[in-house]
């Protein structure tokens, strides 16, 4: 069985930032995606610079960037993901 997408949405908003979250069902849970999830919530400028990105690529775990910076991430849920996510955006999108 192919991972199965469960979520895709692309906008771009006013200030023309570009907002995309994908989020797939891995068709087997493993140790590096216990939750059988595989994710990508990403927004940055129309000029390729990455503001937020929360993603879970193999060998890195559960993790947020913002800016330049990578740090950790404790994934809850997807609810609780896309809320993070969104405020984190919220956050940079205002200091700019």
């Amino acid at each position: 069985m192919a991972a199965k997408q469960l979520f895709h949405r692309k906008v771009v908003l006013a200030d023309s930032t570009i907002v995309e979250m994908v989020i797939w069902q891995l068709p087997e849970r493993s140790g590096e995606r216990p939750r059988g999830l595989k994710y990508r919530l990403y927004a940055g400028t129309a000029n390729g610079t990455c503001l937020v990105r929360y993603d879970n690529e193999r060998g890195k775990g559960d993790h947020k960037h913002i800016g330049d910076r990578e740090q950790p991430y404790a994934f809850v849920d997807v609810e609780r993901l896309i809320a993070d996510f969104l405020a984190d955006l919220a956050q940079q999108r205002s200091a700019r």
